[in-house]
């Protein structure tokens, strides 16, 4: 059910990541015109970054590749990236494109240029293409939601049989081991796309040895590696756990189980934005406890709402109340943390409204107010089915020690009474022999039998002489008892049943909204943090790369004949404009057409069409001498002739600033 509504949670909110680590700072800066060559460019990043094989690619004023030096750390330390140019450039402007991973293992990329001695008359616009691969970037940020998922199936399932002690923990095999297959699986799936991720491929490049070799070597990837290492240990704690039964683990299990949960954890926050940034070593630590209580919070919703609903008997009381107790310092953690962690994210209470960190954390808090009120709920209901359970077997205690003592007082009366009546008994014996010798003598004597007068009431006996039967219990009314003894069973088992049912619903209401905190926090790891953001704002223009340059891409399919056109308008304003037309086949190479015709329409102002008059340049299609006079979306139409007689026209709106 978690791996269900986070699947339909991913395909609902899909989409590109923010930017991650920023750009601070390049040298030289983005524009400036140098009186000589430089010996190395250095860019500064708000936080630390991983070097690619290919993080810089430098075009000289016509377009060639120019050879470097390999990529490294600059001076600067782990935030900066330095490649070294060669001794002698030629005059013109050159473009830079970078790509690096940041902290938080996410690719980021862009460009700018700079020039010696003079601009070139057309600067060279180069496609940095997207940062992510959308499929690539789509599948790999499905494991990571199942990553996150899975990890609190394993421990948090792991810590309520380990800690709550359920009477049926096998019912809670099948999750325990669903945690630890898919959170295994996941990790493989993200350290196989870990290269495609990072370098902006297609996944097909994934099964590249070289790719995965150089992923290995990598802080990510050595926290997967890691990752995986600790699960197979797992398994042999796993089954430990689950023959276990019901008593308690040795403290060496425990130790060690303990030792597995903090380095999974660990493998999170080596390789997102606490190892990053301001004091390390409590954001680590704050992030391992952060990542632990959410994991055993919502990992021991699952299974207590998997026991509540699946469990031939009744979930006794008191795993609910161990539970609550556990959940309750769990929030107390992750309290404290998130407070630590907003604070070391935002730096200041305007990037809240001000950033997308900000927003997203805003909607998580949100998130957590209600997953709040509903344990609030869950711990009420705990409460009323514990206090319900200790009176219900406090009640035939109650009755068995008052039955136990009329009981006892009847035995001890009876042998008193028979006692006493059996002492009567011979005394009246002993009289009535004395009565007969006294008879029998005067018989012999010719005395006559001495008989009591008629009509004359027998004397009253003796009440000692009766000899008594066992005395029965006092009771007024014992069916008036039994009736409502009855009657009180029925309403502690309707309350009961009551209870039950109102825990169910509330921890239902707790997982509903603890996976989408989950998928939120895990939205917000791959966020560029609001301090981060502000500092890359100060920084001024030089961390957009290139942002008066407008390129769009203009997809075409006539006669058997498909691919796509990507023109370039440098600098993208009004006024004298270059434009650039380069045509890609359906297989992504090169392609030539006998023509390309541009033309440019401002509906709103009645403008146009301009033509841009593009030329066949041998490879690509190019003017310097377009004039769009005033700002506005313009509408281009491209029209793409592929023989004599087919031609296809497609129009895209193209925005052009003052």
């Amino acid at each position: 059910m978690l791996l269900g509504t986070a699947l339909v949670l991913l395909l609902l909110g899909g989409g590109t990541a923010s930017a991650h680590a920023a750009l601070r700072a390049t040298d030289p800066e983005d524009g400036t015109v140098l009186k000589s060559a430089p010996r190395s460019l250095t860019l500064t990043f708000t936080e630390s970054v991983g070097l690619l094989d290919d993080s810089f690619r430098v075009l000289t004023p016509k377009g060639e590749r120019l050879k470097t030096g390999e990529a490294a750390h600059g001076a600067g330390g782990s935030d900066t990236a330095s490649v070294t140019l060669p001794a002698k450039l030629a005059q013109g402007t050159y473009t830079v494109a970078w790509r690096v991973v940041s902290a938080d293992s996410h690719p980021v990329s862009g460009a700018f240029t700079f020039s010696v001695g003079k601009p070139s008359p057309a600067t060279v616009v180069v496609d940095t293409g997207p940062t992510e691969n959308p499929a690539t970037e789509s599948l790999f940020n499905m494991g990571r939601y199942l990553a996150y998922l899975a990890a609190a199936l394993l421990i948090g399932t792991a810590v309520f049989l380990a800690a709550c002690r359920p009477p049926e923990p096998a019912r809670l095999g099948r999750l325990l081991w669903a945690g630890w297959g898919t959170l295994l699986g996941s990790t493989l799936f993200l350290l196989v796309l870990r290269a495609p991720y990072e370098a902006g491929t297609g996944p097909a490049s994934a099964f590249s040895l070289k790719a995965f070799e150089r992923t290995l070597s990598t802080r990510p990837g050595e926290a997967l590696l890691v990752r995986v290492a600790l699960l197979l240990v797992a398994y042999f704690f796993v089954v430990r756990l689950l023959r276990l039964g019901e008593s308690r683990l040795s403290r060496p299990w425990q130790a060690a189980g303990a030792v597995l949960a903090v380095g999974l954890a660990l493998t999170w926050a080596a390789a997102e934005h606490a190892s990053a940034g301001i004091q390390v070593p409590v954001a680590m630590t704050s992030a391992v406890l952060h990542v632990l209580s959410m994991a055993v919070w919502l990992g021991g919703l699952a299974s207590l709402l998997s026991l509540l609903h699946r469990a031939s008997s009744q979930l006794p009381p008191a795993v609910v109340a161990r539970f609550s107790r556990l959940a309750f310092g769990c929030v107390t953690v992750l309290v404290v943390t998130g407070v630590y962690q907003s604070w070391r994210g935002l730096g200041s209470w305007k990037e809240i409204t001000g950033t997308t960190y900000g927003h997203l954390l805003v909607l998580k808090l949100i998130a957590v107010a209600l997953l709040l009120t509903a344990a609030r709920l869950s711990r009420r209901w705990t409460g009323r089915l514990t206090a319900t359970a200790t009176g219900a077997e406090a009640k035939p205690a109650v009755e068995e020690k008052t039955a136990v003592e009329e009981k006892s007082a009847v035995v001890e009366t009876v042998p008193e009474r028979v006692g006493a009546a059996a002492e009567r008994v011979g005394a009246a014996a002993e009289r009535v022999g004395a009565a007969a010798v006294s008879s029998t003598s005067a018989g012999t004597a010719g005395a006559s039998v001495v008989a009591e007068p008629e009509g004359e009431a027998p004397a009253a006996q003796d009440p000692d002489d009766a000899v008594p039967t066992p005395a029965e219990p006092v009771s007024a009314t014992p069916g008036q008892d039994a009736r409502d003894g009855r009657r009180t069973r029925g309403r502690d088992a309707r309350a009961d049943a009551a209870y039950r049912h109102g825990l169910r619903r509330s921890v239902l209401a707790e997982v509903t909204v603890g996976v989408v905190v989950l998928v939120l926090s895990t939205v917000l790891s791959g966020t560029l943090p609001g301090r981060a953001q502000a500092e890359a704002a100060e920084a001024g223009p030089a961390t957009g790369g290139l942002p008066t340059a407008s390129v769009t891409t203009v997809p075409f399919a006539v006669a058997g004949a498909s691919g796509k056109v990507q023109i370039t308008l440098d600098p993208g304003r009004t006024g004298e404009n270059s434009v650039q037309a380069i045509v890609y086949a359906a297989d992504g190479g090169l392609a030539t057409v006998p023509e390309l015709r541009l033309s440019f329409t401002l509906p709103a102002k009645q403008i146009g069409p301009i033509d841009a008059g593009l030329k066949n340049k041998g490879g690509y299609w190019g003017t310097n001498d377009l004039t769009l006079p005033l700002a506005g979306d313009w509408q281009m139409k491209a029209t793409v002739r592929v023989s004599d007689i087919d031609q296809i026209s497609v129009t895209k709106t193209v925005r052009i600033v003052g």
